[in-house]
């Protein structure tokens, strides 16, 4: 089987799989992206918004992005085999706990073909199978780039299944897709609310969830303004449709008068969403409902909410948030450490921009997602989430009395 060939292979093998997919890539990044071009067409065409597009649309930078993402990969160490930890017992046996890879990892993700590179070659170099199931919006572009990561196996004397891509991308091949126990040893579904609340309702495969990214950043009594200002343009603009983005800002009362107004001139383009502190300042903003924050916008609109204090931003947080990333702008070292300690989420941040909670921005390489979930793996999924462990104990003859 292709999973055990990789498996058992030596890490110069896969790093040369991930060097020649990575070449292939850009010497024939036209090919890619005159299938992508048809696969935007067509989405337009069927009326898909701006968000969407932007996901999908692959440009000669986009494509050379995702060659220079796995000549990165080929660069980091081999998690295949590292010897975690290891004692030796009072009669002599040896044990190690040894990383192993997972198997065959299956792969179910929305329209971005990023994620074929991504993916494909996260599970290449940790020694995994990839199953991917892409959408229909973006097939023809995910089976270009899947081309390439094959030819690389091929020229590394590896076996090309070791990375397939399904063709069938109905619903109902989906949700098959989901129940492959006898096959795929672990399933990451990348994508919205629709595609989780599928993977929840129908997957019986072992399950790591990249969830939503409802994320906040709040702006305490003493921030630097101007530092806030800067870290919720950056938290919201830079790319508005990826999950580590911003979707809601909370303002301490202390510098609500002072601060809103220089924040939404930070936004342009933005459609706010405030409670009713938040209007009083500015009045013009349109009244936020429940449901609004707790949404996942992905797109140029956000919540601002007014808080009393640091207690009422992590009661809020706790309410509306998803787990995903969650910041505070403070100068004060004591609300900091209380903020990073009670905040439950996958990555809290201190002073800086959601945008960082990212694989590659935290030096773990190219991510296969971000886990909102606790068990196995927890924020941004790089090469060693992508093994598991397993006990090797060496005795000289000993038997248990």
């Amino acid at each position: 089987m292709a999973s055990r060939r990789l498996a058992t292979s030596s890490a110069d093998a896969r790093n040369e799989a991930l060097l020649v997919a990575a070449d292939l890539l850009e010497r024939e990044s036209d090919a890619v992206l005159r299938a992508n071009a048809g696969d935007v067409a067509s989405a337009e065409a069927d009326g898909a918004d701006a968000t969407s597009l932007d996901r999908l649309r692959l440009t000669a930078g986009r494509v050379a992005g995702m060659a220079e993402g796995l000549r990165a990969l080929a660069a980091l160490p081999d998690p295949v085999g590292e010897v975690t930890e290891g004692w030796t017992r009072p009669n002599g046996l040896k044990v190690e706990r040894v990383r192993v890879p997972l198997g065959v990892v299956g792969i179910i993700y929305e329209n971005r073909p990023n994620v074929t590179s991504d993916a494909g070659g996260l599970c290449l170099k940790s020694g995994n199978a990839a199953l991917l199931r892409g959408s229909h919006s973006a097939h023809a572009s995910n089976a270009a780039v899947c081309l390439r990561l094959r030819a690389g196996l091929a020229k590394a004397g590896l076996p090309e299944d070791a990375v397939c891509l399904v063709a069938d991308t109905s619903h109902d091949a989906a949700v098959a897709f989901m129940q492959l126990d006898e096959y795929l040893d672990c399933l990451i579904p990348r994508g919205g609310p629709s595609l989780l609340d599928t993977v929840r309702a129908n997957a019986t495969v072992p399950t790591v969830v990249d969830g939503a990214g409802n994320c906040h950043v709040y702006v305490d009594s003493a921030a630097d303004l101007g530092m806030a200002e800067s870290i919720v343009a950056n938290a919201k603009l830079s790319r508005p449709g990826v999950c580590n983005a911003a979707e809601s800002v909370l303002v301490h009362a202390a510098v609500a008068s002072s601060f809103l107004p220089r924040m939404r001139s930070a936004l342009p383009g933005v459609r706010l969403l405030g409670d009713e502190a938040a209007r009083k300042v500015l009045p013009d903003v349109e009244p936020a409902t429940p449901d609004d924050f707790a949404t996942e916008f992905l797109g140029l609109t956000m919540t601002v909410a007014v808080v009393d204090g640091l207690e009422a931003a992590i009661d809020h947080i706790t309410r509306f948030g998803s787990g995903h990333s969650e910041a505070i702008v403070t100068g004060d070292l004591a609300a900091a450490r209380r903020f990073v300690d009670e905040v439950d989420a996958a990555a809290v941040l201190v002073n800086a921009s959601t945008r960082f909670v990212d694989g590659e921005q935290l030096g773990l390489g190219a991510e296969i997602g971000i886990s909102t979930q606790k068990l196995h793996a927890r924020g941004p999924m790089g090469l060693r989430d992508l093994t598991s462990v397993k006990f090797v104990v060496t005795g000289s003859g000993q038997v248990r009395t």
